[in-house]
């Protein structure tokens, strides 16, 4: 049975890979069947299928709907109001590739919104290129919150080995440490169930890391561990999320990646990223989790310097799009 509504893919910045790997993707025989959906421009996607797949059809429709009718060797296209000019050049920071990049998502997320596609899967963009075209919100996880009207959302990265949701993202390292506080620790742990459970987890074991070396070894290292995290973890428990820790976060990932947790909430960016991105940044996909839509997106740049080489690898795309068939199916 084809799925009901489209997956959306967003352009990225054109200037960079996004546009080719979307169609190395749309010809690639070992991604998931189900229906695509790209939100952007025509001609953009036209000079990228030259390049990378040059029998790839690309066919402008002007509802999502028509996507479901797009035959096999074509992929559906629901243009830019505003048409980025063919020869836009090649990895380079340019507003008008800001510019499109910032349509295309918040045309994505008012489409999820109205329910008219199953879900939003997203290329790379530049933040110095969204600057340039006046957009004050640094990148797609502030963009998605603040077009979806939500408040509070988790990053999570997922691999086929792990998965690891942060309680900050975008904070300089003290600030971090300062947003571990009984609120944030609950929320993220909330939010790692709720990502587990859309997997199709039944009962996620969410192992949380310390924040100090050792986990603060009883306090020698620091009381956070002592003083915040364990009270939220002892907080979700009482409310029946199988939570465990803090655990020490130079063992946590070794554990969860042999089975003993199906997810870990690490601290701050660096502790979190960094051992899902050891184990290979093409099999890496960033998850927003609290969306009331799902969206996944690549665990890379806009590779500006081998953009339209056609030399870009789009498994990390084809994995964003598997993880968000498996998370709007539960499986």
């Amino acid at each position: 049975m084809p799925d009901p509504m489209p997956f959306a893919l967003t352009l990225g910045d054109p200037a960079g890979i996004g546009p080719e790997l979307i169609c190395k993707l749309a010809v690639d025989p070992a991604r998931l069947s189900v229906p695509l959906l790209v939100i952007g421009d025509v001609g953009i996607l036209r000079r990228a299928a030259g390049i990378v797949a040059p029998t790839l059809q690309i066919v402008p429709v002007a509802d999502p709907a028509e996507a479901l009718g797009v035959p096999p060797g074509a992929l559906a296209v629901l243009p830019l109001v505003e048409a980025l000019p063919p020869d836009l050049p090649f990895g380079k920071i340019d507003a008008r590739a800001g510019a499109a990049a910032y349509a295309s998502l918040c045309t994505a997320i008012d489409l999820a919104m109205e329910k008219r596609i199953a879900a939003i899967v997203t290329p790379p963009l530049h933040k110095e290129a969204l600057k340039a075209a006046g957009v004050s919100l640094p990148g797609h996880t502030e963009i998605l919150a603040a077009r979806s009207g939500t408040d509070h959302v988790a990053m999570m990265l997922a691999n086929d080995e792990l998965r690891v949701l942060l309680v900050s993202i975008h904070l300089s390292l003290s600030d971090a440490i300062k947003a571990v506080t009984v609120e944030n620790e609950c929320r993220a742990i909330r939010f790692a169930h709720q990502a587990c459970r859309a997997y199709g987890i039944d009962a996620p074991r969410v192992a949380v890391a310390g924040l100090n070396p050792h986990a603060g070894e009883g306090g020698l290292f620091g009381r956070e561990d002592l003083d915040v995290i364990m009270p939220a973890i002892a907080r979700m428990r009482a409310e029946g999320i199988d939570a465990s820790g803090p655990w020490p976060g130079d063992t946590i990932f070794m554990r969860a990646r042999q089975g003993e947790f199906d997810i870990v909430v690490a601290q701050y960016h660096d502790q979190g990223l960094i051992p899902v991105k050891y184990l290979g940044i093409d099999h890496g996909v960033n998850i927003t989790v609290g969306l009331p839509f799902v969206r996944t997106s690549v665990d890379h740049g806009t590779a500006f310097d081998i953009a339209g080489t056609g030399k870009a690898d789009a498994t990390s795309l084809r994995t964003a799009l598997a993880q968000a068939v498996a998370m709007t199916r539960g499986i």
